[in-house]
């Protein structure tokens, strides 16, 4: 069954976020001094959050004030637990998932195939792993590396390039000699181009290149990788869907948010197994047609400030797409942050929708089954509530 999802106002949930963190710190500040004049505090321990955390660690944060006894429910008076509370709820859980995960993932990679190396007092690979041609993973992350070096050729085992919020600059020719490379994951650095030599990696199936903000192009030489099943290439520059893209026949997962898109191909339909498509935060006016014979898509989530056109079908009730309209209206920034508050860098700001809209598609995935909105116009679509919102029609 088809179903047309108009959402309004999701800007407003960041602004809760950030205002339930403010909370949390207020709250934090007078406990402390509360504990400060008692003979409680050398029994108590009170987390604070430290100054300059970003976004990812106040999420740790709140989900141990939680652990902690702190409250984070936060109902409509009506009796419904609120959409936006419901969302952060998930955020957060996610969050404590992906710790509990990396937890797990430290003891599988006690192996000898897997390296791990985290922090920002690395700015450099240690000289050692050139020695180490045997590693099959690499789990590189939040560090301060430019370069991954030339050598990188030599590990001919090496599956899985795991590279993450690190400083890269740009990537070695030689990454084209890992014959069986099955991922690579090189978003939030500062990537401004590909090598083409990556397209001999002929059984890649997993690219990563998002966050990188200045990325603007892919090689056509790319167009060899027959195993790509998932591309992300958000949070970027692109003003097109790359032609190497149109001919990954395999590609399943495509996520082209937050780019320059004004339209899209007009062969968008060669990605015949396509199933999940992400085109928010662009500046389509208007979907073509081919997109109808894309028969095996089952997600597609669009921006619907500037969009005007669109096939019809596309939430016809007989197709199983769920197509989701996003209208981000933005709000006054001023209401949620303080003078004194540090402003998020870019790709800061990006990572946390990122995730933020991860969550978000995922709870309307779980909702979106139990309502027929397969037939609502979009003058007729019921704005999604702001945080705390009670309606008069309400029952």
């Amino acid at each position: 069954m088809g179903h047309k999802v108009v959402v309004f106002d999701i800007s407003v949930i960041r602004s809760l976020w950030e205002t339930r963190v403010k909370k949390h710190k207020a709250w934090q500040k007078k406990e402390a001094e509360r504990l400060e004049k008692s003979a409680l505090e050398k029994y108590i321990l009170v987390p604070v959050i430290p100054a300059g955390w970003g976004i990812k660690e106040e999420w740790d944060f709140v989900a141990e004030c939680r652990r902690k006894g702190v409250p984070q429910a936060q109902y409509c008076k009506n009796g419904f637990v609120d959409t936006g509370t419901r969302l952060l709820d998930k955020i957060e859980r996610n969050s404590v998932a992906r710790q509990s995960a990396r937890v797990k993932d430290r003891g599988k990679r006690s192996d000898p195939f897997v390296f791990e190396l985290s922090g920002t007092q690395w700015t450099e690979l240690p000289d050692s792993l050139k020695e180490q041609t045997h590693l099959k993973e690499w789990h590189i992350h939040s560090t301060l590396i430019q370069i991954i070096p030339t050598y990188i050729e030599l590990f001919q085992a090496m599956r899985i390039l795991d590279l993450p919020k690190n400083q890269i600059t740009c990537l070695p020719a030689e990454i084209g000699r890992l014959k069986n490379l099955r991922e690579l994951n090189v978003s939030f650095n500062h990537l401004k181009n590909v090598p083409p030599e990556l397209g001999d990696c002929e059984n890649l199936e997993r690219l990563d290149c998002s966050g990188n903000l200045d990325l603007a192009e892919l090689p056509f030489e790319l167009s060899n990788l027959k195993q790509v099943t998932f591309v992300d290439i958000s949070a970027n520059k692109f003003s097109s869907v790359p032609i190497c893209v149109l001919r990954m026949c395999r590609l399943q997962w495509l996520d082209i948010s937050s780019n320059n898109l004004s339209d899209l191909p007009q062969d968008i339909d060669r990605l015949e197994e396509l199933q999940s498509f992400l085109l928010y935060k662009n500046k389509l006016t208007y979907l073509p047609q081919a997109m109808l014979n894309l028969r095996k898509l089952t997600l597609l989530v669009v921006s619907g400030d500037h969009l005007v056109e669109l096939p019809t079908a596309l939430c016809d009730a007989s197709t199983p797409l769920k197509f989701i309209s996003l209208m981000d209206n933005p709000i006054d920034k001023t209401q949620s942050q303080d003078s004194d508050e540090i402003l998020e860098s870019e790709q800061d700001r990006q990572h946390f929708d990122k995730e933020f809209m991860k969550a978000y598609i995922e709870d309307l995935k779980e909702r979106v089954p139990l309502v027929d909105l397969g037939h609502q116009s979009r003058a007729e679509a019921v704005p999604w509530r702001g945080p705390g919102e009670v309606h008069t029609d309400d029952p």
